[in-house]
């Protein structure tokens, strides 16, 4: 399994540094998008993210069913945006989130096309004030700490620039 996991906080620029990443090979990409619209600030959040990227680009929802969808992609380059979201939709529906990590992990284990991973590194700031936000935190942090571990390369992005703490640039 080669990948790339691309972690950063809120608005550091993952999403268009894992966009390059992909960019680097052929077209047709494919975009797999993990957020759900529930209010009019993250329609406009993925109307950006959607205006951004061209018409070589081929999107994909899997707001739950990450792993089915990402191995029906074929041989195509992928950019799954974002971990962090997915996460936040198994935990709203009650989902079994280690059985869906675990899957997750089997699906890339059998890709052999590019596959960039966007997540959020939510464990940098204050400990959150509630059980639930502090479920999710750790969470999101075992879930990024298993997919670095597999990772090919992992970058950290901040204010837009690329630390890369694993692999290749």
């Amino acid at each position: 399994m080669s990948f790339t996991l691309v972690l950063g906080g809120a608005r550091s620029g993952k999403s268009r540094h894992a966009e390059a990443l992909v960019a680097r090979y052929p077209a047709p990409w494919t975009y797999i998008a993990t957020a759900e619209a529930w209010d009019d600030e993250m329609r406009a959040r993925i109307a950006e993210h959607r205006a951004r990227r061209g018409a070589e680009w081929i999107t994909l929802e899997a707001p739950l069913d990450l792993p089915a969808i990402l191995a029906g992609a074929g041989s195509r380059p992928v950019l799954v945006d974002c971990l962090t979201l997915w996460l936040t939709n198994l935990m709203l529906g009650e989902r079994d989130i280690a059985a869906a990590a675990a899957a997750l992990g089997g699906t890339l284990e059998t890709r052999t096309a590019p596959t960039v991973l966007v997540a959020n590194e939510v464990g940098l700031g204050i400990v959150p004030d509630n059980a639930l936000a502090r479920r999710f935190r750790d969470a999101a942090g075992r879930l990024n700490q298993d997919l670095a571990a597999r990772a090919a390369s992992v970058h950290f992005i901040a204010a837009g620039l690329p630390l890369v703490l694993k692999g290749e640039p």
